[in-house]
């Protein structure tokens, strides 16, 4: 196996410089040759020692390890016991994925992108969808119940407004000062008598309210004897 140049700020930690070594010497992660990566391993330690840096507590760590693989590799294995080697591929596949999700946020949070506008693209309506054909039928009953809200109400719905009369306030008005114009003043109930609909009733109520608050009337009294008096004489035309 090569040497591989060893330069401090490049590794984060064991793992990380054990990666390296793999990706160096082309190692299959699967099937580690313990021995030799051991001893790579070791070199970049000594290496670190002769340049008088500081060898991290986790580097040692994983020397260690690598020491106690190499070790039980050695010894006969029983059928039933893994192979010691599993651990470490599985240590560094994790922290291949993690390196390689880092890579694609820092690309993403990277200040030296240009970002542009998003494009239009033209909308595809093709239904790509598959039914089963019972829940197609389903959907269709669903449909035609819907359906039957948004039909236009029929003729009957409307026979009660329509055969109504509406009275309006106007013809109520010309009616209770024909009423007082030949009498002047007459009981408040007289002028309610033969208004049997409601229509009739709430008009002619209307009216008297009206002709009250423009001083053309005057209402005295209380209950039964409510009494109506024309204030203003002046001709009633017809409507």
């Amino acid at each position: 196996m090569d040497k591989l140049q060893y330069k401090l700020e490049v590794f984060e930690g064991p793992l990380d410089m054990l990666l390296a070594l793999v990706a160096k010497n082309k190692i299959d992660i699967y099937d580690i040759p313990i021995a030799a990566l051991l001893d790579q391993y070791m070199e970049q330690i000594d290496l670190m020692r002769e340049a008088d840096l500081d060898v991290a507590s986790e580097f040692l760590e994983m020397a260690a390890r690598l020491v106690y693989i190499k070790t039980a590799s050695l010894l006969p294995r029983q059928e039933e016991e893994e192979d010691p080697r599993l651990e470490l591929t599985g240590l560094l596949l994790d922290y291949q994925l993690c390196k390689q999700a880092a890579e694609a946020l820092r690309e993403r949070a990277a200040f030296d992108t240009v970002a542009r506008p998003p494009q239009e693209l033209p909308a595809d309506f093709t239904y790509k969808r598959t039914h089963h054909p019972l829940e197609l039928v389903q959907a269709l009953r669903s449909a035609w119940g819907k359906g039957k809200s948004l039909l236009p109400p029929k003729p009957e719905s409307f026979s009660a407004l329509v055969s109504t009369k509406i009275v309006s306030v106007a013809s109520q008005t010309v009616y209770v000062l024909r009423r007082l114009w030949k009498r002047g003043t007459m009981a408040y109930l007289a002028l309610f008598a033969g208004k049997t609909d409601r229509s009739s009733r709430v008009a002619l109520f209307l009216a008297v309210l009206e002709l009250v608050k423009s001083r053309r009337i005057r209402v005295e009294g209380e209950g039964e004897l409510c009494q109506v008096e024309l204030l203003v004489r002046r001709k009633v035309e017809g409507p």
